[in-house]
This record gives structure tokens, C-alpha cells and sequence, in this order.
């Protein structure tokens, strides 16, 4: 007689058997290649980066891998497309080195499945958290309902279309199939699906709560719901009560399912065969649909581009709203002008869109720019840049930034797309702002505090944006360098019912020599609060042309934390 769990690792044993007979290699044949790589080694040994890597390796591997992924990975992964991923997909997710690829990864995953691509809606991926919601509201036992066989097969195939329920068990009458004859049953369902992909027609699937406790689980052998199955005499098939068979027949027949014979199921064995596939495909995540998205999203080709950089900077609003001012840089000499009446005029659209890791859309904006230049100063002008600027209020978390610029005249589209993360200045530890290396820094007019082109809080500053090409931002000898920073969250002395701080500003070489060093407290700025803002300008002409960096040291006396942001640039 063997035990259910006897049957469930002789089931797992086939399964495996035929994965490796479809893909894997034996024992024998990897040591043959362990051999073969040792030998074509010069002096013997295993080449490092061909030696097999040992189930131990793998482990810590894997270890290592859930310290560097984020919660919000870890949860993607695990939960909320475990069931939906493929091996390929999940294999490959596991191979990104940064947070930046596994944002584009999942938005790529999400529009391989997006029926329609067209639209701002993935109406699979609403519908994949909906059934995520529904299976955890229904299936729940002791676990949550996504991680039950009832869950797992709702999420991934649907509602079914005819459930047959028995959340009591009790009397069954079994159809001839199944041996006929009476029996009592554990609780157990039947979902029926008319047809499902790549499975085919009349998917019956059946789950036994063989524990009476709510946990349904997927079983291939229908005989498992019979609670008599195991009691002498108890629950016989039509054959067996009119003496045609007896009841141990079932034990030695082999095979997976314990079924009584009759005149209906003589074919029973060969069709385990049957069962056995269809449970595999079953327990396997479905193949995507929309192959041809695949391709576009993973094959990128573009031509004529229109080269430009972008910056985004963060500064908080209230406690759950940051600004997020993004900087948009392009060259003039990337943009076409066109003579009109003695006047050069470029013109150029500038479209972005920011969405969260679900698809919402929570920003759009769109504006033209345009460059006019009379036409005997147009080969100067050519090489200064045109800067576009907007602010953008966010919630703290993570988005993706999608921005498209097209010279109109000149017909050329360019695209910048990046993830990237809001940070949350709500808590109470001590935190800044972005630090911005400005070409320009001026007080505004007290009624244009807080609107306009570069305008934050009481300030204009319009930010030097970095090339695309990693290199710092740079400035002429003739003109002033300009740094803003606000910090948040300084503690208040209990006595003094103030903060006290001290502000470092180091600006050091490419040799890291010291070039300039200063020293400010916050008992001297007069009425500073929890936050305080900090603007300092530096002429150019101060600086031998090469490379610098300034590092702008903030410590909490009275929470004894510090902030250090950096930031590099250049002079020319």
C-alpha cells in the first residue's frame, strides 16, 4: 500500500525525471564535461569558469541575492507575478546588477502581456491584481489565498466555468468513470474550464481538502477525495460490490490514481499519461501571448536621433509631497533654425509622462520652446544650450520618467527614459535636499516667490545639467559657480528651543587637496527652524581650470546625525 506522500515524491520524481530528459543532463554526463575541462586544462586543474558550481555555491548565491534585492523585488517577484513569471523571466531577473534594470525589466514584463499596447491601460495586469485580491478573499487557509492551489490556478487561468462544490464531503455517488458505487468524501471541487491554451477543451481540474481544514490542494488522482478509500469494505465500486473485483485490486494495479475497475475505465492507465501532462502544463507559468511586443520591447532601434540630457532634482513640500524639478538640456547647435524675416528660429516639443511601477500614469506635461537669434549672431549662439524647466509634484516612491524631445525643424525625435526614486523626507531622521550646481542663483520679487521658470521657495535657481556621457558639469573662468541645498529635519535643543548645527563647505581638487574650506553655525543665521536653506556662490576666476568637488558636511549637534551629499564639476 503506498502512503499519499509516498506517491506525491514518486509523482515529483517523474516530473523531474522528465524535465531532465528534456533539458538537463545527468550525473554521468557532468562529470564527463567536469573531465573534459580538467583535461583540456594545461595544468590539470578545472578551469575556474568552467567548473560546474556545487548546490552549496548556488545556495549562497541565492543567499546573496535576497540581501541586494529590494523589499519591493523581493515581494514582485515572490508574490506578486510568481505564478505568471517564467523560468526564462525569472532567471534573467535574477541577473540584473541594479535597481534601474529591474525597473525597466518589469515594465517590459508587464507590456509583453498588455493586449493593448495602444492604450494607457494594461488590462492584464488590472485584471492579474484583481484575481490577486479575489484569491486571497476566497482561498485563504492559514495562508494567504495566492498561495493555494485554488489561488494559484484562479489567478493564472481565471474563474472557471462550472464549479462542482462538496465543502462538506459526506455522500458520494460516483460516476462510472470513477468505478460507480457509493462512497463518503472528504471536501473537494471540480472547476471545469471549456477550454484553456495550449491545455485544451474539458479541463477538469479537482482540489481535496483532504486535512478538513480549508487547504485545498490540486491532486491527478481522483481517488484521493474518497475518505473510505483505506477502510475494508468501506465505499465499494459497482464491480467490487457485485464481486467482479475486490478492493485491493486498486493497491496493485500501479499507476497514480487508486480507481475502482469498471466497464468505463479499462483505459484508466493510459490515461494517467494524460492526467500527468496536464498537470505538468498546469504547474507551469503560461507562455506570453504578444510575441511581437517581446520584440519591440526588447529590441530598440532608433535612427535621426536628437540628442539631449535631463536632471531631476528633489525638494520637499510637505511631509508626503516632494517637488521634483526636472531640468531638460539641449544643445543649439542640435537644433534646426530657419530664417524668418531676418530672425533664426528653432523650435522644438518636449513631451514627458511619469508612471508608477503599476502603470498609472501621475504626470504629464508637454510644452513647445522656441530660439530666436538674429541671424549674424547665430554661429555664436550655436554653441550655448537652450535649459527647459518643470516642476513636478510627487508622492515619495518609485516612477518612471519618460521624456521625448523633437526639433521640429529639423524633423529629429530623441527619447529618455529612467527609473527613478522620490525619496521620502517624512521621518524624522536628518535629510537634504538635492544638492544643485547652478549657473544662475538670484532672490525673486516677493510676488513671484514659489512660481516661474526656476523657481524654489524664494529663489531662482537654474541648475547645470551633466552631458549624457558621464562627464560633470562645467563653467568658464568668467563665470560664478552657484550651489543650493536645503536640509530638513534638524533636532531643537529642549533648553534653547533652537537648532544647533554646523555647515562644512570643502571644495578639494582632482587630488583630493583641499581648495577652499569654511565653516558655518546656525547660531549665526539669525531665526533657522527644522529646516534651513543654504546658498553659496563661487567665482570661477578662484579656481585653476581641472576637475573639483564640493562636499557640503552638515552635523546635528543636538541629534549628533550628519548628512554629507557631494557633488563634482569642472572649470575650464
Amino acid at each position: 500500500m503506498l502512503s499519499a506522500g509516498f506517491r506525491r515524491r514518486f509523482l515529483g520524481v517523474l516530473v523531474s525525471g522528465a524535465l531532465l530528459g528534456l533539458g538537463g543532463i545527468s550525473a554521468a554526463q557532468e562529470k564527463e564535461k567536469s573531465d573534459a575541462d580538467a583535461k583540456a586544462s594545461p595544468d590539470g586543474q578545472t578551469d575556474p569558469l568552467k567548473r560546474p558550481v556545487s548546490q552549496k555555491q548556488k545556495k549562497q548565491n541565492a543567499k546573496s541575492l535576497r540581501h541586494e534585492l529590494t523589499d519591493h523585488d523581493k515581494k514582485w517577484l515572490d508574490q506578486d507575478v510568481a505564478w505568471i513569471i517564467t523560468d526564462e523571466e525569472r532567471t534573467a531577473f535574477k541577473q540584473l546588477s541594479n535597481d534601474e534594470e529591474r525597473e525597466n525589466f518589469i515594465e517590459s514584463f508587464w507590456q509583453r502581456r498588455d493586449p493593448t499596447p495602444d492604450t494607457a491601460e494594461n488590462e492584464f495586469k488590472e485584471e492579474h491584481y484583481r484575481r490577486i485580491a479575489y484569491a486571497n478573499e476566497h482561498f485563504p487557509a492559514g495562508i494567504p489565498g495566492w498561495k493555494t492551489d485554488r489561488g494559484r490556478i484562479y489567478i493564472v487561468f481565471g474563474p472557471a466555468d462550472e464549479i462542482e462544490s462538496h465543502p462538506s464531503g459526506g455522500t458520494y455517488q460516483r460516476p462510472m468513470e470513477e468505478g460507480g458505487g457509493s462512497t463518503s468524501t472528504f471536501p473537494f471541487e471540480q472547476w471545469r474550464y471549456r477550454y484553456i491554451e495550449e491545455i485544451g477543451q474539458e479541463v477538469i481540474i479537482e482540489f481535496v481538502d483532504t486535512c478538513m481544514c480549508g487547504d485545498y490542494h490540486m491532486t491527478i488522482d481522483r481517488s484521493e477525495k474518497d475518505a473510505l478509500l483505506m477502510t475494508p469494505n468501506g465505499g465499494l465500486t459497482l464491480y467490487e460490490q457485485m464481486g467482479m473485483s475486490s478492493k485491493a485490486n486498486r493497491f496493485t494495479g500501479g499507476g497514480m490514481e487508486r480507481l475502482g475497475q469498471s466497464p468505463f475505465n479499462r483505459d484508466l492507465q493510459t490515461k494517467q499519461f494524460d492526467r500527468l501532462e496536464q498537470f505538468a502544463k498546469l504547474s507551469k507559468a503560461p507562455s506570453i501571448k504578444f510575441k511581437d511586443l517581446e520584440e519591440k520591447v526588447t529590441h530598440h532601434v532608433t535612427v535621426n536621433l536628437m540628442p539631449f540630457d535631463v536632471r531631476a532634482d528633489f525638494v520637499k513640500v510637505t511631509s508626503d509631497t516632494v517637488l521634483v524639478p526636472v531640468t531638460v538640456q539641449i544643445k543649439n547647435r542640435d537644433v534646426t533654425f530657419q530664417n524668418k524675416e531676418g530672425i533664426e528660429r528653432g523650435t522644438v516639443n518636449i513631451f514627458g509622462r511619469v508612471t508608477t511601477l503599476t502603470g498609472r500614469i501621475a504626470q504629464t506635461f508637454e510644452d513647445t520652446v522656441q530660439v530666436d537669434v538674429p541671424t549674424e549672431l547665430l554661429a555664436r549662439t550655436a554653441e550655448n544650450s537652450s535649459v527647459y524647466w518643470k516642476a513636478l509634484p510627487l508622492k515619495p516612491g518609485r516612477y518612471r520618467f519618460d521624456i521625448v524631445v523633437k526639433d521640429v525643424n529639423g524633423d529629429r525625435v530623441g527619447t529618455w527614459s529612467q527609473g527613478v526614486m522620490v525619496p521620502d523626507f517624512s521621518d524624522d531622521r536628518l535629510s537634504n535636499s538635492s544638492l544643485i550646481v547652478a549657473d544662475q542663483m538670484e532672490p525673486v520679487a516677493a510676488k513671484n516667490v514659489g512660481t516661474g521658470n526656476f523657481v524654489i521657495g524664494t529663489t531662482k535657481v537654474r541648475p547645470r545639467v551633466a552631458p549624457s556621457n558621464g562627464k560633470p558639469v562645467s563653467f568658464k573662468r568668467n563665470q560664478k559657480l552657484n550651489f543650493w541645498m536645503q536640509v530638513y529635519n534638524l533636532s531643537v535643543d529642549e533648553k534653547t528651543h533652537k537648532p544647533s548645527a554646523t555647515i562644512e563647505y570643502n571644495v578639494t581638487d582632482a587630488a583630493n587637496k583641499a581648495v577652499i574650506h569654511t565653516v558655518e553655525s546656525t547660531d549665526t543665521m539669525g531665526n533657522v527652524g527644522e529646516q534651513v536653506t543654504l546658498q553659496k556662490t563661487l567665482s570661477a576666476a578662484n579656481l585653476q581650470p581641472g576637475l573639483y568637488k564640493i562636499e557640503i558636511k552638515v552635523n546635528d549637534n543636538v541629534s549628533k546625525q550628519m548628512v554629507d551629499p557631494s557633488a563634482t564639476f569642472a572649470v575650464e
